[in-house]
């Protein structure tokens, strides 16, 4: 029977607005988000030394992200913008959904923790992968220590 992609592929945690998040073991971290009605949003990224957010600073490496209603019914739009810290999502509910994903590489030396921040109500998942260390899922550590 082949391995599930928990715990070979990825780790997901399902609410992880203004949550640290592990990349200590990770090739990086796929960000999805979700805020219905329309009404557009701003999400945040930071980078930390560890999980209790010592040096906590903005990591500006968006330079690209994907929106969509975010109910399967149609693809998703790349969108691209100068590197920064932030995301904005449009009042239009052709960007209820985004997704970005942010490189373990990209953080500063020393930094293993980022965090997506929604300034609005936006639900924020996240989901590492390409685990370094493969486990069945009940073995996996806990991704915000």
């Amino acid at each position: 029977m082949a391995q599930k992609a928990l715990g070979r592929l990825v780790n997901f945690t399902p609410a992880a607005d203004g949550k640290w998040i592990s990349l200590q073991d990770a090739g990086g971290v796929l960000f999805e988000c979700y805020l219905a009605g329309a009404v557009g949003d701003t999400y945040t990224l930071q980078e930390a030394k560890d999980s209790s957010g010592t040096g906590a600073q903005n990591l500006a490496v968006i330079t690209e992200y994907y929106t969509n209603t975010g109910d399967g019914s149609d693809a998703w739009v790349r969108r691209t913008q100068a590197a920064a810290a932030t995301v904005v999502t449009a009042a239009a509910a052709t960007q209820n959904a985004m997704a970005v994903e942010v490189q373990g590489t990209s953080l500063d030396d020393g930094y293993r923790y980022v965090k997506l921040t929604s300034t609005g109500a936006g639900l924020v998942f996240a989901n590492t992968r390409d685990l370094t260390t493969q486990r069945a899922p009940e073995l996996l550590p806990a991704m915000g220590v």
